[in-house]
């Protein structure tokens, strides 16, 4: 029965077509996150670590989306990209006839120049999480209000990877910024207007940001959607409500409503009283979770990587002070209690096969044990404070925190855990802690991109999400080529010899391969894992819950 309602549910186009097995789909779905649910915007350094994504790859879409494995899937509803070069790599991409947001106005190429604009780093003020595989396009054709556009890339960068940029949650509505500005943004993004962008760059960065109580006629001017969801509402405490987007021209959404929870320290008790229809979480994150008989549980390991990401000010901008605590850092102990191996990774965060485990260097072996007498070495017997955060309730982290603080107490390393529900990238950028302890890009959730060239830009010099601050001529010569390079034995040189320069530079201490669960009602169908950021969210519109 239930994979003839999966094959149901996936084929229907509404939920009145759901036939040939007892019940109907239910009208509401909860759905808990990881993170918050801060902004729109899922690009900036702070939406890209939020649960943004998990939430809105069906309100924004695009040219792709992350499937279950991670893989860049076509989006055939919203148009096509064809390679028309090869070197320079140039690509054409046409949008879909029928695209509309749901305010009425067209999906436009402009909206893929506003994308490139803010996240290739050549335009100042933008706030942006990445520039990878963005710094690498010499250019966008693009007639204002046109459906499709060319893109043509620098010589020599022809990116592997390429159809990763402009998937779901990449491209922001650029009309709304046009029309609170009164200008075309295509057109002062071409002739470098600079007072023009400043201004764009500043809206992009926080015209999106998600408030409780906004009016509803503020929520179709400022946040339209290009997919099957649309948002209707901003609760108290976070939540966002998600209701089936009428203008959406692809397969109706098969639940008419979705509301999105961050999560909370009540998880258990929502399991237990059945008000949480679908769970996407870091494994251990609400403690022992327990797995009702009417849930379906599936933990397994995504594709970021749970790590200390050192401030680059206060005590630890000393490298001698990074390598002091990182020496007093169990790994072992933390690696075991996750229920999973240590992870040595870096630049290559998508899987443990011959070239991820090209970074398992013998410079990483001093790290795994807690030897507090090497760390007291380090420090010069001088002692140190720090301050350690992480996005709470995290019942994981939280015992990180502690197990390195009494394994580091003997080498004089005073450690102390200052967290909040709202500790985030910005909070290590502020200086309000020294130690942010989170996945890739600083995420609470798995922060991946589903590629490990992409995901290697967050040690980049100048890359927002490089939270460390850290700047290293080789490492980014071997990143930039990382993301051009499509053979196996060039990858696992390249990665080999990055290894010894980043344990010496320690921007970051990598811990393990954040583990997922995903616990789904036993009355829900198409809910499916995915190690990616865009998490279980990336086919809410296929689900169904049956009642």
């Amino acid at each position: 029965m239930a994979a003839s309602w999966l094959a149901a549910v996936l084929a229907a186009a509404a939920p009145g077509t759901l036939t040939g097995c007892s019940g109907s789909a239910a009208g509401q779905i909860d759905y808990i996150v990881d993170g918050t649910l801060v902004s729109y915007n899922s690009n900036t350094v702070t939406g890209a670590a939020s649960a943004g994504a998990q939430a809105f790859a069906r309100a924004l879409t695009g040219f792709g989306y992350h499937g279950p494995d991670g893989q860049v899937v076509a989006d055939h509803d919203f148009g096509s990209v064809s390679m028309v070069g090869g070197s320079p790599l140039v690509l054409d991409y046409q949008i879909g006839d029928n695209a509309v947001y749901s305010d009425g106005k067209p999906v436009t190429c402009d909206d893929l120049v506003l994308a490139w604009a803010a996240q290739s780093g050549r335009f100042p003020g933008f706030d942006a999480a990445s520039q990878a595989g963005y710094v690498d396009i010499a250019g966008i054709d693009c007639q204002p209000g046109q459906n499709k556009a060319r893109v043509t890339f620098d010589p020599d960068r022809n990116i592997v990877d390429y159809n990763q940029l402009f998937t779901a949650t990449a491209m922001l509505p650029s009309h709304v910024i046009a029309e609170e500005l009164g200008i075309d943004v295509t057109t002062a993004l071409m002739r470098h207007d600079l007072p023009a962008i400043g201004r764009i760059a500043q809206l992009w960065n926080t015209t999106w940001d998600l408030k409780p109580g906004t009016e509803p006629g503020a929520i179709a001017k400022h946040f339209p959607s290009s997919g099957p969801y649309k948002i209707e509402s901003v609760l108290d405490g976070g939540a966002v409500v998600l209701v089936a987007n009428d203008r959406w021209w692809g397969p109706k959404p098969m639940t008419r409503r979705v509301t999105v929870w961050p999560e909370k320290a009540d998880i258990q008790d929502r399991v237990n009283d059945k008000s949480a229809d679908v769970v996407d979480i870091a494994d251990g994150s609400s403690g022992t979770l327990t797995t009702p008989d009417t849930y379906r549980r599936s933990d397994y390991p995504s594709d970021g990587i749970e790590q200390l990401i050192f401030a680059p000010h206060g005590p630890l901008s000393d490298v001698a002070a990074r390598r002091a605590l990182a020496s007093c850092t169990p790994r072992d102990a933390i690696a075991r209690d996750a229920r999973t191996p240590i992870s040595n990774a870096r630049l290559h965060t998508a899987s443990d096969d011959a070239i991820g485990l090209a970074e398992n260097v013998p410079e990483a072996g001093r790290y795994v044990k807690a030897n507090p007498v090497a760390a007291r070495g380090a420090l010069g017997g001088k002692p140190l404070t720090v301050r350690i955060g992480y996005r709470a309730p995290n019942a994981r982290l939280a015992a990180i925190v502690g197990v390195i603080a009494k394994a580091c107490a003997p080498a004089g390393i005073t450690v102390s855990d200052v967290t909040s529900d709202t500790t985030g990238p910005q909070t290590l950028r502020d200086g309000k802690i020294d130690v942010l302890l989170a996945s890739t890009g600083g995420a609470t959730g798995s922060g991946s991109s589903g590629s490990s060239a992409i995901d290697a830009y967050d040690l980049h010099t100048g890359n927002g999400n490089n939270l460390s601050g850290y700047s290293n001529a080789q490492i980014d010569g071997i990143i930039d080529a990382l993301i051009v390079s499509a053979d196996p034995a060039e990858l696992v040189r390249l990665l080999a010899q990055s290894a010894p320069v980043l344990w010496g530079g320690m921007p970051t201490l990598p811990l393990y391969r954040q583990q997922r669960t995903l616990l789904a009602s036993k009355k829900m169908y198409a809910v499916s894992n995915n190690p990616s950021r865009w998490g279980a969210g990336w086919n809410m519109d296929r689900w169904a819950l049956v009642r």
